[in-house]
């Protein structure tokens, strides 16, 4: 609640008299027999006259030049504005040597403690009042009852409480409204209507005091029906409840009562107050109507940084990221200087752009303005950094940061796993708790998924258990980054449990389920739970139904993700980005329709990316189309040439059509323009550490025993029927091409993980790339002879090999 809320600095009580005012001169002369030369002294006007605390300390050498230091007028005069300043230690040095110090001087001191110094110094002043025999009166304590809701200091807010009704104000209408102010500030709503509730007489402050705590404190609805109450009561809400009211209103984004509330600021006459039109403009912003916050804003005769800084976070939460930078950069030209909320307002918006250069003209911005002390701007510097791909700037701000939050390591943690660097974001998690600080759900929601992308079981227990203990398995957010990460470690079916268990889901639960069994190749189940969600209150957006046409895609339900991308524009109103076109060519290329695939694209509303052509170049590559294949290589190598990926899926899908002279062509234009095939990788665990294998590498330690033992592998699996896929190399003698393919990175990790595992164990393995099909063939085999269950996450999907099985049915 903002200090002009409070009845003790909005309307001052009448028996105490300003000490500026000509009857506290009139009194003050009666009491201490000032002589009237006094008053007419140059140096007595100028302190009238005073408003700055340069002004003082020129004035002062001249009272001091005349004598007048000890004359009780300028003392008090002295002591009232070096507190009014708050130069607590020179209002001290004047108020201290004074022998006869009459009550006003304790109540001007106290004043200035509560205003300038902090809890304990203002209470132990107060302590001292009452054992020189001072006599409170009411603002004392609305002061003090001031200071202790700034501090959400309870305890103490309820001591300064008794002392009001000891001291006989319980009565007194300032003194309890700031009683009421105290609990609300305190977050005890209910104490706080209590007081107001009890209050025999309540003027229009009282009331918007209450108002503004139920508002402040989440209880929007309850703000609202007080305002109604007020209104019955014959009180006529004013400025003040009107911006008291909007944020609750916003809170709970009833659009229409904010509208009707608007209606009553134009018949009130209140448009023309820079502060309720700035409520306004935040009020429409968090309601989603943007659009009507900007008409309000460019309608004002004057703005402040506070109307700028709304109409810039209005468009940043609204997701139009580029209108705040318009703004901001507008404020900029019209010479309004930013405030850590502007500049924290832009960096997210940068970061929303993926903006690196204007991130950097925001970062210096930082730095002239001296804002780099300000640890929220620097964790919105980080957060910036890191959405812009440059995480290791985002980190080099990290490790010279003082006084880091739990927020500055929740940013460096979610920075590092965004840009996949997941061991430095475990390691950022690990210092952490290292260093006594304890993990929140946004942690949690941070370091979880980069959990995920190890795909490590024993870690995702471990991390699902620090949940428990630290009491976050009630959060829907933490418990929907557990679904997602199992899921992810190949443990579907724990996941699901953890599903079923949640009493809260939200619609990015579903989103983590549906996709799991997708990327599992249980598309059925996907589909059947796509639709259980649909009879539910949690409608689905546009990732559930990318999940869903993704989860068809990998099983290829054809007929199903036709149906649902039709329904997706016609019953829900989502407009498909390009991300659902491209899952729609996947969809029926995999399938084989790759002329339906073609044609599709071709009539797309939208122009297509690089998502759409690669989707169709990979089937074409799978169905030997090279017709098309070429097509859709040329749509990609317009958009982008330099993608090396795309070459290299080219290049295999003319190896898989024995065209080695157009392979050679390729790979020639990648020496050429220095573009490189992404080398394979495969990781699995044992014994608490993960071992990394690329294709051929012989720096393991147990490299000869890995290739020996894996040559006797494929023995078996060639007697159990399997055959070797050496269609895509070329230019070498058939033994020679089976050892290649026997040195696959999979292939050495898998032999690895049944070399030092327990029989009947089942094997992790997680590769960077999509497996080959030789090594998928050669996988079902090893899990025949070997009777082991053999569990492989691509880069797109899971393959569960058992007995000789892929859970893919070889549709992949």
């Amino acid at each position: 609640m903002s200090s002009h809320l409070l009845p003790f600095t909005a309307t001052p009580p009448p028996q105490i008299p300003s000490k500026a005012s000509p009857l506290a001169q009139h009194t003050l002369s009666q009491r201490t027999h000032i002589p009237s030369h006094i008053y007419k002294h140059p140096a007595a006007i100028l302190l009238e006259l005073c408003t700055s605390p340069k002004e003082l300390h020129q004035i002062l050498p001249q009272i001091i030049k005349n004598g007048l230091y000890n004359e009780t007028l300028f003392q008090t005069k002295l002591i009232s504005l070096f507190c009014k300043y708050g130069n607590l230690t020179e209002a001290s040095r004047v108020f201290e040597p004074i022998e006869d110090k009459f009550d006003a001087l304790y109540h001007t001191m106290l004043k200035g403690y509560a205003k300038s110094s902090s809890l304990d110094s203002a209470l132990s002043f107060f302590s001292r009042m009452k054992h020189d025999s001072v006599r409170p009166v009411v603002y004392n304590f609305t002061y003090l009852l001031k200071l202790c809701g700034d501090n959400s200091d309870l305890k103490r807010g309820k001591e300064i409480h008794g002392s009001v009704i000891t001291s006989g104000f319980s009565w007194n209408l300032f003194a309890m409204t700031g009683v009421v102010n105290m609990y609300a500030k305190c977050r005890q709503i209910n104490d706080a209507y209590n007081m107001f509730d009890r209050m025999p007489e309540r003027d229009l402050v009282c009331w918007n005091t209450i108002i503004s705590g139920y508002a402040q404190n989440g209880f929007a609805k309850a703000a609202l029906m007080l305002v109604l109450r007020m209104s019955e009561e014959g009180h006529r809400p004013d400025s003040i409840t009107i911006v008291s009211i909007l944020p609750a209103v916003a809170d709970t984004r009833l659009l229409r009562i904010g509208m009707a509330v608007h209606g009553y600021v134009l018949r009130a006459g209140f448009e023309s107050l820079v502060n309720v039109s700035t409520a306004l403009v935040d009020m429409y912003s968090k309601c989603g109507s943007v659009s009507i916050a900007r008409v309000i804003f460019d309608g004002m005769d004057h703005r402040t940084v506070v109307s700028w800084n709304s109409m810039i976070d209005g468009y940043v939460q609204s997701g139009e990221a580029e209108g705040a930078m318009l703004i901001f950069q507008k404020m900029l030209d019209e010479g309004v200087q930013p405030t850590n909320v502007t500049v924290m307002g832009a960096l997210h918006a940068c970061a929303d752009l993926g903006d690196l250069e204007r991130g950097k003209f925001v970062h210096k911005l930082v730095d002239q303005l001296k804002l780099d002390s300000d640890v929220s701007v620097m964790n919105s510097l980080i957060s910036m950094y890191s959405k812009c791909k440059r995480v290791d700037i985002a980190a080099d701000i990290f490790k010279n940061l003082r006084n880091k939050t739990p927020v500055s390591w929740n940013a460096m943690i979610l920075g590092y796993a965004q840009n996949g660097c997941v061991n430095e974001a475990l390691n950022a998690f690990c210092e952490m708790q290292s260093r006594n600080i304890k993990p929140d759900s946004f942690t949690m929601v941070s370091v979880i998924p980069a959990l995920a992308e190890l795909s490590i079981p024993r870690q995702a227990k471990w991390i699902h258990g620090l949940v428990i203990r630290r009491f976050l398995d009630k959060n829907v957010f933490v418990m929907t980054a557990l679904v997602d990460m199992y899921a992810k470690c190949g443990a579907i079916h724990t996941a699901r449990k953890l599903f079923d268990m949640m009493n809260e889901r939200h619609v990015i639960t579903w989103n983590a389920m549906i996709d799991g069994y997708g990327t599992h190749g249980l598309g059925k189940t996907s589909v059947e739970l796509f639709k259980e969600m649909k009879k539910g209150t949690i409608k689905p957006n546009d990732i559930t139904f990318l999940c869903a046409l993704s989860a068809c895609s990998h099983s290829g339900l054809v007929e199903e993700g036709l149906c649902f991308f039709e329904s997706m524009k016609k019953d829900c109103g989502i407009e498909p980005t390009m991300d659902h076109y491209g899952a729609m060519v996947d969809l029926l290329g995999r399938a084989g329709r790759l002329n339906q695939a073609w044609d599709f694209i071709q009539k797309m509303p939208i122009k297509p990316g690089i998502t759409v052509y690669g989707a169709m170049l990979g089937a074409c590559k799978i169905h030997k189309n090279v017709d098309l294949g070429e097509k859709a290589a040329f749509e990609i190598f317009k958009l982008n040439p330099d993608d090396g990926g795309y070459h290299v899926l080219l290049a295999n899908m003319y190896a898989t059509a024995s065209m080695w002279d157009k392979v050679a062509k390729v790979r020639t234009i990648m020496e050429k323009s220095g573009l490189q095939k992404t080398p394979g990788c495969s990781l699995v665990e044992i014994g608490k550490e993960v071992h990394s294998f690329y294709s051929g590498t012989t720096s393991h330690p147990q490299s000869k025993k890995i290739y020996a033992y894996l040559e006797t592998l494929v023995d078996e699996i060639r007697a159990a029927g399997y055959v070797p896929d050496t269609n895509s190399i070329h230019d070498v003698e058939d033994d020679v091409k089976v050892q290649l393919l026997n040195t696959h990175s999979e292939k050495l990790a898998i032999a690895f993980g049944l070399l030092n595992t327990s029989t009947g164990t089942p094997i992790h393995i997680r590769k960077n790339l999509r497996v080959c099909g030789d090594c998928h063939n050669a996988t079902k085999y090893i899990s025949l002879v070997t009777r082991r269950e053999i569990i492989v996450r691509d880069m797109h999907r899971f393959h569960h090999f058992k007995d000789g099985v892929c859970s893919c049915g070889d549709y992949w």
